[in-house]
């Protein structure tokens, strides 16, 4: 018999990402468009409600989850009975197997920094105490993969090809883009691939986390809370953001589009490639063992 992994009754409550309207263009010409959607929902636990997000909508069990656990107020998934949103009251109710809501509630949710995610991020501090209790591995990055993944990933962002107004992120391994998600905030397409991650148990040790947006604290700390070793961005970093992926020993690639790039931090790990294009097919990460 196979051993089925544990998950809990969840709601299939995602949203269209866009939505029609007409606007005049600078000719006084009437154009029929898409606009990005954004809507508030409500995580409560057990009926404690913890925080409100403005999200597209498109994977709100997954976001609700993956704010969770990144934040580290659940810690295991076995500790999820059910999540069901209910767009109507604009919520998601989160219940417990145990019925206690969130375990040590007073104490986690005592202390609150406001980040400079888009749509204003929440990072708690039990997030920074189990940070540093982290031991994400050693990896190296060749130079071929990056310039493969960026070419897999241009074939993404689609909601913001429609529409703009939002990043995406993506959990990717080796040149392969395994989950991509679009959200209003970068903080909410990377809390709902934490999500998929924590109900998949997929390891994050031998994958690349990429994201349209910058690279700030907020986005190194859930990356590490997913146990990924590198971060890939199209855009800039932020001063605080390179101190704590130098803390934890994140490889820090950003500016990152078409041939260019900019490790940050972790250039001894990026293997430079004579002709990149034209090197056989090797894995992307190779991650270094004790």
């Amino acid at each position: 018999m196979v051993n089925q992994l544990y998950q809990p009754k969840m709601s299939q409550a995602g949203l269209a990402p866009t939505h029609p309207v007409t606007a005049m263009d600078e000719y006084g010409a009437t154009r029929d468009l898409r606009i990005a959607g954004e809507f508030p929902l409500t995580l409560k636990v057990d009926q404690r409600e913890v925080v409100t997000l403005m999200t597209l909508g498109t994977n709100p069990e997954e976001l609700a989850l993956g704010y969770l656990h990144n934040q580290r107020l659940i810690e295991r998934i076995e500790d999820i009975k059910s999540v069901v949103v209910d767009w109507d009251r604009g919520v998601v109710q989160i219940e417990t197997t145990h019925g206690q809501g969130i375990i040590d509630w007073e104490r986690k949710l005592a202390n609150r920094t406001i980040t400079t995610g888009c749509g204003q991020g929440t990072v708690f501090s039990c997030t920074l105490d189990k940070l540093y209790e982290l031991h994400l591995p050693r990896v190296q990055v060749r130079q071929s993969r990056i310039y493969g993944l960026l070419r897999a990933l241009s074939a993404e962002n689609e909601i913001y090809r429609s529409a703009g107004a939002v990043h995406g992120c993506a959990l990717c391994q080796d040149i392969a883009v395994l989950h991509f998600v679009e959200d209003v905030g970068r903080h909410n397409a990377a809390d709902a691939i934490a999500g998929r991650m924590w109900l998949d148990r997929i390891p994050g040790a031998d994958k690349i986390f990429y994201t349209t947006g910058r690279l700030t604290s907020e986005i190194v700390m859930k990356a590490a809370h997913m146990g990924i070793p590198v971060l890939l961005s199209r855009s800039g970093i932020t001063h605080m953001g390179l101190e704590l992926a130098q803390e934890l020993g994140i490889v820090m690639i950003a500016r990152a589009k078409g041939s260019h790039f900019l490790v940050y931090h972790g250039a001894q790990d990026v293997v430079l490639d004579a002709a990149p294009v034209a090197r056989a097919v090797t894995p992307a990460i190779e991650v270094q063992t004790a």
